[in-house]
């Protein structure tokens, strides 16, 4: 049995990675936290409130919550508790791959007055990942003729866990004719050969069986296995051999599918059908998703870049001849950057309203622009729209805060819509924008104004048209029942209708028309003396004091009023009394009916 295991130096040089990565957090204040992956909902991550120095009170008065960009919410806060807890379950594998240390970045935002608070998670591994193999099994071709210390290719084990967890080492049965030998590479993994060190004699045994097995460095550790079928043939004992042990390119990461990258070559100095060399791309990591080699050795783009994504590619590639015999070399690729990627601005915090009087200074808003773009193309410049009384000023990396600049007047300028612009220093510049409303709230800022109109003054005029018919169509107005500083507006101000005006001139109307009737009825110039406290041409005497001031028509009028007629309804009472017809004589009202209808009437009898 073969045991080959991997250096300690990775682990150790993430462990010094992530004890610096604390103290970076610590000396700009912030709040980290190291918790392992896979762990349960609901689980403790810390108490935010207490090692903020926040009251549990503050937390919910600011409306303490969290802010974590375009990232998944893996992580939730009890403002009841003031602690974080796990929301989501944590793959460290699915959120950061290879990259150490894994953490997550995110923002605790609080309201009145506006407070920022930065977060830090680490998530440590934990070996919940076996080493595996890309394929179950690998085929050899080997003739009779290699010589010892022949070198055959294996294929690398991917195991997504890191440091301790990580693949550790490999281990190839039977070991009669071969062993293994790794060799370390510039991104810490691990290529292995297999190495021939007994003479292969295809008369004694043509087919032969391996098993190569990957193994981790968890307790307790796992594996992974792949078949190794060898077949021996004879006379090819020269093996292909690349021009170079390494190459290099760049290419942009707007470059079209299609594209040729590189091109390779590898001879082979034996004749034949045994001097023929093919290539592969051997990586297991999904390279050959963006890249593929033909069988000529160029390698041509078969894929979209995206430098934010992956700014290199390692591509391990193998030159094998028809007798299996085979040599290994690697490509480099570097993607240059393009400006494809617009500012993007996020409203972290903002307020609706504020009041007038609010000081310079005061923020409105914070937000927060992310370029994920390289050098010049990811540096951003913030500006807010012209002429307006606010500014925008850079509070910390990728934040921004939205500040009054200027004294606010309501009575001016009662709405603001803030234009928030970004734009990065690539070229062609690209720039993105947001716009936020924002109220202004009256304040008592202005004294009052003496009135000097006179009572009865219109101040303006309204119309109400109801589509309805008759009854439904009337359209009443009054004033809402409110106050201007305590004092009634129904005191100060009414509202009067038309056709309470016209109500009002009617019976002004018929009133004149019934007075100058009577006096063209009874055509006498004597008038009857006023009793004080009557009304003028009446008396009561029925010994009850003065008239009720009720009085029953029936109006009949047209647009000529002097053709209009007035019918008067009969009293209730008889005791009412008028003139006579020379005014020098009352009557009661059925004597007077009596005299109107009775020619034959004598009105002398009435003071018998």
């Amino acid at each position: 049995m073969l045991f080959c295991r991997m250096s300690d130096r990775t682990m150790a040089g993430q462990v010094l990675l992530f004890i610096w990565f604390l103290s970076l957090g610590s000396a700009l204040g912030q709040v980290s936290y190291s918790i392992p992956e896979e762990m349960a909902k609901g689980s403790l991550v810390g108490n935010i409130a207490q090692d903020l120095g926040l009251d549990l009170k503050r937390l919910k008065s600011g409306k303490a919550r969290i802010y974590t960009g375009d990232s998944a919410e893996y992580i939730e806060l009890n403002k009841d508790k003031g602690v974080l807890l796990i929301k989501e379950r944590i793959d460290r594998e699915a959120l950061c791959g290879q990259t150490t240390p894994c953490a997550l970045h995110l923002q605790i935002i609080l309201d009145n007055p506006m407070e920022l608070f930065r977060v830090t998670i680490e998530i440590t591994d934990i070996n919940d990942n076996s080493p595996i193999f890309k394929r179950n099994e690998r085929r050899f071709d080997i003739s009779e003729s290699a010589v010892v210390g022949s070198k055959f290719m294996l294929e690398k084990a991917i195991d997504a866990d890191i440091g301790a967890n990580g693949l550790q080492s490999y281990f190839l049965q039977p070991t009669d004719h071969f062993n293994l030998k790794l060799h370390g590479q510039s991104d810490g993994s691990k290529k292995v050969e297999m190495i021939l060190q007994k003479p292969l004699d295809r008369e004694k045994q043509e087919n032969m069986s391996l098993v190569l097995t990957a193994m981790d460095g968890g307790d307790p550790p796992k594996s992974g296995t792949v078949q190794i079928h060898i077949t021996v043939i004879d006379a090819n004992d020269n093996a292909p051999v690349f021009t170079k042990p390494m190459y290099r390119a760049i290419i942009s990461e707007n470059s079209e599918e299609g594209k040729s990258v590189i091109s390779v070559s590898a001879s082979d100095s034996d004749k034949g059908a045994n001097g023929e060399v093919g290539y592969l791309i051997a990586n297991s990591d999904g390279v050959s998703d963006f890249f593929q080699i033909d069988e000529n050795g160029l390698v041509t783009l078969v894929g979209k870049l995206d430098f934010e994504t992956s700014k290199h590619y390692q591509i391990d590639i193998e030159a094998v001849d028809n007798g299996g015999l085979s040599d290994s070399s690697k490509i480099i690729i570097d993607v240059i950057d393009v400006n494809d990627n617009a500012p993007v601005i996020s409203a972290m915090s903002k307020s609706t309203a504020i009041p007038e009087d609010s000081p310079q200074s005061t923020v409105i808003a914070i937000v927060s622009v992310n370029d994920p773009d390289s050098d010049s193309n990811g540096q951003v410049q913030c500006i807010v729209n012209e002429n307006i009384p606010f500014t925008i000023k850079s509070t910390s990396n990728g934040f921004y805060s939205i500040v009054t600049d200027g004294d606010l007047d309501r009575e001016g300028e009662s709405q603001y819509n803030i234009t928030v612009m970004c734009a990065d220093e690539g070229v062609p510049s690209l720039s993105s924008s947001i716009t936020l409303s924002l109220q202004l709230s009256d304040v008592n800022d202005n004294a009052s104004v003496q009135e000097n109109n006179t009572p009865g003054l219109s101040i303006f005029t309204v119309r109400a048209r109801d589509a309805d018919f008759n009854q439904n169509a009337r359209v009443s107005y009054i004033l809402e029942d409110s106050s201007v500083n305590g004092v009634p507006v129904s005191s100060l101000v009414s509202v009067i209708s038309f056709l309470f005006i016209v109500s009002i001139i009617a019976i002004l109307s018929v009133k004149c028309y019934r007075w100058r009737r009577e006096r063209m009825f009874y055509k006498s110039g004597a008038n009857l003396p006023v009793i004080p406290y009557y009304p003028p041409l009446y008396a009561d005497v029925g010994g009850t004091g003065t008239l009720q001031h009720v009085y029953n028509y029936d109006v009949c009028r047209t647009t000529d009023s002097r053709k209009s007629d007035l019918k008067y309804v009969r009293p209730c009472s008889e005791s009412i009394i008028s003139l006579d017809t020379s005014g020098t004589q009352t009557l009661t009202h059925a004597q007077r009916e009596k005299m109107v209808n009775d020619e034959s009437f004598d009105p002398v009898r009435l003071n018998e």
